[in-house]
C-alpha cells in the first residue's frame, strides 16, 4: 500500500433542500496509485467535478472517507488542509487561475512562496527549470495577457508542479485549447506522469481520455464503467479513442460527456 497516493471510500454528497434533495455522489470509491494516469468522463451533472473537489479536499463529502498522501482529510483543520493542498497536490483548471497583477514567473512561484519565503532563490531556479522544460522559457516577465492560451496553461502546469506534488488534479485542463495546444499539454502531462506523479483529470474529450491509462465513467453519481489501457503508443490512438467512444455509447451518454 506504500504506492497508494489517494483512496476514497463510499463518498456521498447531497445537494438541495428537504423537498428536493439529490445525491450528486452516491457511494463512490476510488484508489489512485503512484504513477497512475486516470481520467473521469460522464455527462453533465454526473458528479465528476464534485468528486474532484471532494478528493482534493476543496470540498467535503457528507459521508465517506478520503485519504490523501497518507492523511485522512476528515481529521484535518482548515490550515492543515490548505498546507496539504499546497504541498502534496497540484491543480490545473480549464481556465488558468492566474493573478493579473503578477507576471508569469511570480504566478508560478505563488503557491511555493506562501510557505517557503526563506528559499525563494531555489524556488525561482525550479520555476525557471520547469518553464524551460515546458517550452515557455523567456516568458518570465510577461503578463498573463501577453501569452497564448497554450502558453498560459503550460505556466499553470509549472505552478502545479512547483512543490513537487504527489498527485496533480485536472478539471478539463485542455477544454479551452485548440487541438494542437491540447495535444501539447497532454504530451507534457504524460511526461510528468512517467516520472511518477499521479494524475487524475476530468474531461469531456474522448481523445484526452484515450491518452490516459485508466478511464472511469460516471453516471448519476457513481462509476458505471471502466477501461484500462496499456502504455500509450501514438499508433494506437485511434483504437483507444474508439474504445472510449464505444463505452460512452454503451452507457448511453455518447456526446454528453461534458
Amino acid at each position: 500500500m506504500d504506492n497508494v497516493v489517494l483512496t476514497a471510500e463510499n463518498l456521498v454528497k447531497t445537494y438541495g433542500t428537504e423537498d428536493g434533495r439529490r445525491r450528486v455522489l452516491d457511494g463512490v470509491s476510488l484508489t489512485v496509485r503512484k504513477g497512475e494516469f486516470v481520467s473521469i468522463m460522464g455527462p453533465s451533472g454526473s458528479g465528476k467535478s464534485t468528486l474532484l473537489f471532494a478528493l482534493s479536499g476543496t470540498d467535503a463529502a457528507d459521508e465517506g472517507t478520503v485519504r490523501l498522501a497518507g492523511r485522512d482529510l476528515s481529521g484535518l483543520g482548515e490550515k492543515e488542509l490548505a498546507d496539504l493542498r499546497r504541498t502534496a497536490i497540484g491543480f490545473v483548471f480549464q481556465q488558468p487561475m492566474m493573478l493579473p497583477n503578477l507576471n508569469i514567473l511570480d504566478n508560478i512561484l505563488l503557491p511555493a512562496a506562501r510557505g517557503n519565503r526563506k528559499n525563494m532563490k531555489a524556488l525561482a531556479e525550479r520555476a525557471r527549470y520547469l518553464m524551460q522544460r515546458t517550452g515557455i522559457a523567456g516568458l518570465e516577465k510577461r503578463g498573463i495577457g501577453q501569452v497564448s492560451g497554450g502558453q498560459l496553461q503550460r505556466a499553470a502546469i509549472c505552478r502545479a508542479l512547483i512543490n513537487r506534488p504527489q498527485i496533480v488534479f485536472g478539471d478539463e485542463p485542455t477544454g479551452a485549447l485548440h487541438s494542437g495546444a491540447a495535444q501539447e499539454v497532454m504530451d507534457l502531462l504524460a511526461e510528468i506522469n512517467k516520472e511518477g506523479t499521479a494524475i487524475l483529470l476530468v474531461t469531456h474529450d474522448i481523445h484526452v481520455a484515450a491518452r490516459t491509462g485508466r478511464v472511469l465513467f460516471m453516471r448519476d453519481g457513481s462509476f458505471a464503467g471502466e477501461i484500462r489501457f496499456p502504455e500509450f503508443r501514438p499508433a494506437e490512438m485511434a483504437a483507444r479513442a474508439r474504445a472510449v467512444m464505444d463505452m460512452t455509447e454503451r452507457l448511453g451518454f455518447a456526446g454528453q460527456a461534458g
